[in-house]
């Protein structure tokens, strides 16, 4: 009997312009064993059970919608699952941006071009940026406290509801994540195009006349970036230790926690719950638990046009 991807889920997905990707399972590469493989969109988060699903999952829409190089794919570090993918499943990844690698850049911008001494976790990250919760932090917590006891318990079925939230939440953080590490990374060309289109509009023009639009002479507002980078390595060297190979040695996870304190100085508040997804997640243990026969029942009569009520 062959077992259903979900085909509504797929063409969904097939839809955006950008969703994030994140697995789960032990020794995540071409050695390892993948368990669950979770997918958000903007609007919906979905957890494919590779465990249950085997390699037809691919081939009934993931590995189309892994390889679409019109999707942007938001991952953090996609080393280790694009190994995997790729030997086990014959999935060759395209058009990733990968938040690890982001961060690392942006911590680069930051700093006048100085290098980290090392990359930051998914958890790292989403406190360095985003500020998240502390009831969001603790879910996250949780969840790799219980994996760490037990790497055997990707494969547990049925899956426990708090991981099944726990991995929503994580494929919804990297969407978040992205959209604020784009801004950050855009934010010095933001500043000097505002500077450009107030270049010559914002003065008297008398000298406009004496001016070449095809003059090709690096304007002054980009020469402004040389000074600007000149700033924030001098201040990187007071701010940062360096390694003896040059790298400057970022914060330990415990300091992130002590500079982004969620209650203190955070994008969200803990009384609110900001998840555009709220109703996804609540039903994700039903919905994922449920017997996998009844499952592809129901995949077959809505790909029929049938009217099928949903348990």
């Amino acid at each position: 009997m062959e077992h259903l991807t979900g085909t509504i889920q797929v063409l969904h997905l097939k839809q955006q312009c950008v969703v994030s990707i994140a697995g789960e399972g032990v020794n995540l590469c071409r050695y390892g064993k993948l368990s669950w493989l979770e997918i958000a969109s903007k609007s919906r988060i979905f957890l494919f059970d590779i465990f249950l699903l085997g390699p037809q999952a691919f081939k009934n829409g993931l590995q189309m919608l892994l390889e679409d190089k019109n999707i942007l794919k938001v991952m953090h570090d996609c080393r280790w699952i694009s190994d995997c993918l790729f030997h086990q499943y014959g999935v060759l990844l395209c058009n990733v941006f990968d938040t690890q690698v982001a961060d690392a850049l942006q911590f680069s911008v930051e700093t006048g071009g100085f290098l980290p001494h090392r990359v930051c976790t998914l958890q790292e990250c989403l406190m360095q940026h985003l500020k998240i919760p502390s009831k969001w932090a603790a879910i996250m917590n949780c969840r790799q406290q219980m994996a760490s006891e037990n790497p055997d318990i990707w494969f547990l079925r049925p899956f426990p509801p708090s991981l099944l939230k726990a991995l929503a939440l994580e494929a919804m953080h990297l969407l978040l994540l992205h959209s604020s590490l784009m801004e950050n990374l855009m934010s010095d060309l933001t500043a000097v195009v505002h500077g450009y289109l107030n270049t010559y509009r914002s003065g008297s023009g008398g000298h406009l006349c004496s001016t070449k639009p095809t003059c090709m002479e690096l304007p002054k507002e980009l020469r402004q970036l040389l000074d600007i980078q000149t700033l924030r390595k001098e201040r990187a060297v007071r701010n940062y230790k360096m390694n003896k190979d040059g790298l400057l040695i970022r914060p330990t996870p415990m300091e992130f926690k002590k500079r982004n304190d969620p209650q203190e100085d955070g994008n969200y508040g803990d009384d609110v719950d900001h998840s555009p997804t709220n109703k996804v997640v609540s039903h994700l243990a039903s919905f994922y638990n449920r017997d996998v026969l009844c499952q592809e029942k129901l995949e077959k009569s809505k790909s029929r046009g049938e009217s099928v009520e949903e348990p």
